[in-house]
């Protein structure tokens, strides 16, 4: 069974995900070993082979969960975790990471708008939603666990930072 790990980038997937006691695999160094279509000009990255990820994606596919690891991970899980962070966190975040300005509006555009929790509800069956703001790696980590568990479900629709982002 693979579930998505996913969210903005910024969010915190990477960092909780290493603390999961569950396999773990991360989407973008797939990507960075060669599936890939090369270097998209306009957004200065790599663009996914997603035929290729998906290809290799269902050959890992067992009994024991799996965690998928990424931004776009959801695209390839049936059940996707969405990590979720306040605006002016997530700027702090990316601020510090030293994503240029343009890269850090489109990445507090697309929090604000849902963008990653919408694509993960068209395309999963189940999607739960952490907001992670103001807590731990730790403590998000062990609500993954519960969640993946059966002990927790948070669904999606409890995040709202579209107001936080305007103002």
């Amino acid at each position: 069974m693979q579930i998505a790990l996913t969210g903005t980038p910024g969010t915190g997937k990477t960092t909780v995900a290493a603390l999961l006691h569950y396999r773990v695999l991360d989407i973008n160094s797939l990507v960075r070993a060669g599936m890939n279509l090369g270097l998209d000009p306009e957004r200065g990255c790599l663009e996914a082979d997603m035929d290729a990820l998906s290809g290799h994606l269902v050959s890992l596919d067992g009994n024991e969960p799996m965690i998928l690891e990424g931004h776009f991970s959801h695209h390839f899980a049936e059940w996707a975790i969405v990590l979720r962070l306040s605006p002016a966190a997530l700027r702090t975040r990316l601020e510090g990471r030293g994503y240029s300005q343009a890269k850090i509006r489109e990445n507090l555009e697309a929090e604000a708008l849902d963008v990653i929790l919408v694509e993960a509800v068209e395309m999963c069956r189940r999607v739960d939603e952490i907001d992670t703001t103001g807590r731990s790696a730790a403590e998000v980590a062990a609500m993954i666990e519960n969640i993946i568990e059966g002990r927790l479900h948070l669904p999606p629709g409890q995040v709202d930072w579209l107001e936080e982002f305007l103002n």
